[in-house]
């Protein structure tokens, strides 16, 4: 089980959103990588990015804060936002990113998800964003009439090496991990499945060492972490320590 803490990038600032809304942004931290060494320092095995403004405009935007991270940390990285092509994808791991996240690609475009997790194994995961269950896209503006089921099965066998799962009813506002809906998921994709949005406490770290929770990879967390909420060393202890 890894417990992901979250950066979210906003015109070069680390900030977090209340329910994806662009307009609701706290921003937490000038230097996004001094607070990914923070991160890396405290312990954490990995790093979740979101260039925010990619995610709306379709194309990298944050690159600096991105690259800037890259240089300060040597945490493996995951990244999404805005990655909309092969040649975006393969600068990005060029430059140094682990993992890339497809997430309107991967409901506009899922040819190129098949065709990168050919070029790239195991470093394309798919993000899946939900509104009333229903896939989100474009930065969460846009709702589809696609269920969150339906759009990871069309990738079971594709290579895809996690789905990042967000119900965005919940993400930046600390009402707890949707986790019945995430175990759902987990349950009918043969793919490592990460739950995200609404992680609000320890509550929900003991939540995800459940047995039932097993099959899951990890969990993503932001606002809680930068609000406190959540007992650090605890949290990476139990993680590590869970069988």
């Amino acid at each position: 089980m890894i417990l992901f803490p979250a950066i979210d990038l906003k015109n070069g600032q680390c900030v977090r959103l209340k329910l994806g809304d662009m307009a609701q942004a706290t921003v937490f931290n000038d230097d996004p990588a001094a607070q990914a060494k923070s991160f890396e320092d405290q312990g954490f095995a990995w790093l979740h990015l979101v260039d925010l403004n990619g995610a709306f405009e379709g194309r990298p935007v944050n690159a600096a804060a991105v690259e800037a991270i890259l240089h300060a940390v040597k945490l493996p990285v995951q990244l999404g936002g805005g990655i909309r092509n092969l040649g975006q994808i393969e600068t990005w791991l060029v430059k140094g990113i682990r993992r890339v996240i497809l997430g309107t690609a991967a409901l506009r475009d899922p040819a190129l998800v098949r065709q990168a997790c050919r070029l790239f194994p195991g470093r394309v995961a798919v993000g899946i964003d939900a509104r009333g269950g229903r896939v989100a896209v474009e930065g969460w503006a846009e709702t589809s009439d696609l269920t969150v089921i339906d759009l990871a099965g069309r990738f079971a066998d594709a290579g895809v090496a996690a789905i990042i799962f967000t119900d965005i009813e919940r993400d930046g506002i600390l009402a707890s991990l949707n986790i019945e809906s995430t175990l759902e998921l987990a349950r009918v994709v043969p793919i490592p499945v990460i739950a995200s949005g609404g992680l609000a406490s320890m509550d929900d770290i003991h939540r995800l060492l459940q047995p039932d929770c097993r099959i899951l990879e990890g969990a993503i967390s932001g606002r809680a972490l930068y609000d406190g909420r959540i007992d650090v060393t605890e949290a990476l202890r139990l993680f590590q320590e869970a069988p």
